[in-house]
């Protein structure tokens, strides 16, 4: 899942100070489920930033509400068209992928960014997300026991544990655990210790052509279809 954090509100209404119409508009999936950029959220901010203005005496702007259930789909966006119309600026509350689709989606339209996306993560407990992805794209896991070492390592060494391991701790936090320890431990239950003998040569680091674009073969699309 995507993490992301909303933005201060004092950054916010420096992004908006230009604009008097502005449209807040929330994503239904991803940020809603951490509580950054659902509906609810939306509402949260439209009442900070009103109460700011009405603290500081000076009420310039008119907000519109409206969350999305993917901001990352045009079909979506499509549904929003005739508000975009009526606004100086879209505030989107999306992650990074949300904010460019409406400004693709809209060239016309002023997009700004609501939220830090932050990384990919997935969820220990209600409202904390670990990280495990980097999207990479040259996923490793299975010599790794499904525990990703560019990630969960703050090294990213591909070859065991570095030097300032102790007590299966990572030496840049007693609070972290070793990815390679990890990594070891599942090894070993699953009687695959042989790969640990392996040599992995380094990361190619090089810079990656950008922007990617990732398509699917010609039957998942024929299957797919159109999607909803």
């Amino acid at each position: 899942m995507i993490i992301v954090e909303q933005k201060p509100v004092d950054e916010i209404q420096r992004m908006i100070a230009p604009y008097e119409r502005v449209l807040i508009l929330g994503c239904g999936t991803c940020v809603t489920v951490c509580n950054a950029g659902g509906e609810r959220e939306v509402s949260f901010l439209h009442d900070a930033l009103l109460l700011a203005e009405v603290e500081s005496k000076e009420i310039s702007h008119t907000f519109v509400e409206h969350t999305v259930k993917r901001q990352c789909d045009e079909e979506f966006l499509d549904l929003i068209a005739e508000e975009a119309n009526d606004v100086d600026a879209i505030l989107s509350l999306a992650c990074g992928i949300g904010a460019q689709s409406i400004a693709e989606r809209f060239p016309e339209m002023v997009v700004l960014p609501g939220v830090n996306t932050s990384f990919m993560g997935m969820a220990k407990q209600w409202g904390v997300w670990d990280e495990r992805c980097t999207a990479c794209g040259d996923c490793r896991l299975d010599d790794t026991a499904g525990i990703c070492p560019i990630t969960r390592c703050t090294k990213g060494i591909l070859n065991g544990p570095c030097a300032g391991t102790k007590n299966g701790k990572c030496e840049v936090s007693p609070e972290m655990d070793c990815a390679w320890i990890l990594i070891y431990q599942r090894l070993e239950r699953l009687g695959q210790l042989d790969k640990m003998r392996r040599y992995y040569p380094p990361r190619n680091f090089r810079p990656i052509p950008r922007p990617r674009r990732i398509m699917a073969s010609p039957s998942i699309v024929a299957v797919g279809g159109s999607h909803g």
